[in-house]
């Protein structure tokens, strides 16, 4: 339960997004995202703009508002929308502190509630901020995803550390890499080749050192990801 503040910013924000929605675009959106939660058909750029005034009118006032904020504007959404809506929040710049290993159940459960590439990739990156931010705290938590029962906590686990380049924990990264190699979700396939390209960017040699000597595991998909533009 957030307090007036948080429930003054979430209605607010359903107010915003119910005013500018789209009836004629929403169904195409819903089946291209094969998303149970209806959509207002409102594009990427119009919600941010809409978040973006409602967040200013409404400043939440320590973490705890804010965290309970977000997980209600998630769980309790009537439209996809209102998901982008709560990542928005928690990706806000002034709440940045709060990505620490006490962020972390929220970021789980967000991550399986969500259960979708669009959602996870994005929180992911939360993940990836989070764990910069607190090693000790959160790298025992995503440690804790790579062999879990939840593909989405998996995909997280591998792609987590995008974009850190040279601060890639490359013991975790292999180690998040290797149990996936075997599957056949194509999103951990995915996940797999998009993390090793990435780093690829900083350490070519090692990515193709690794590439080579898992060559009887990796998928043809991730292989082709991770050398894409090697």
């Amino acid at each position: 339960m957030t307090d007036p503040g948080g429930r003054e910013l979430i209605a607010g924000v359903r107010a915003g997004l119910a005013a500018a929605a789209n009836p004629e675009k929403a169904p195409q959106m819903q089946a291209y995202m094969k998303s149970a939660l209806p959509y207002h058909g409102i594009p990427m750029p119009e919600v941010r703009r809409i978040t973006r005034a409602v967040f200013a009118d409404h400043p939440l006032e320590d973490r705890a508002t804010w965290e309970s904020t977000v997980r209600a504007l998630f769980d309790e959404a009537s439209h996809r929308e209102e998901w982008y809506a709560a990542l928005m929040l928690l990706n806000q710049r002034r709440c940045a502190a709060y990505l620490d290993g006490e962020v972390m159940p929220l970021l789980q459960h967000l991550i399986t509630a969500g259960a979708w590439w669009d959602v996870v990739d994005d929180i992911s990156h939360r993940v990836g901020d989070a764990l910069l931010a607190d090693r000790e705290g959160v790298e025992p938590v995503v440690r804790g995803w790579i062999d879990c029962d939840d593909l989405w906590l998996r995909r997280s686990a591998v792609i987590c550390q995008l974009g850190h380049r040279e601060r890639t924990d490359l013991h975790l990264l292999v180690d998040a890499i290797e149990p996936a190699m075997p599957e056949r979700e194509f999103f951990l396939r995915k996940a797999i080749g998009w993390a090793l390209r990435e780093y690829a960017k900083t350490d070519a040699a090692w990515v193709r050192r690794f590439v080579a000597e898992h060559e009887d595991t990796l998928s043809g998909l991730s292989r082709r990801e991770a050398l894409k533009h090697l």
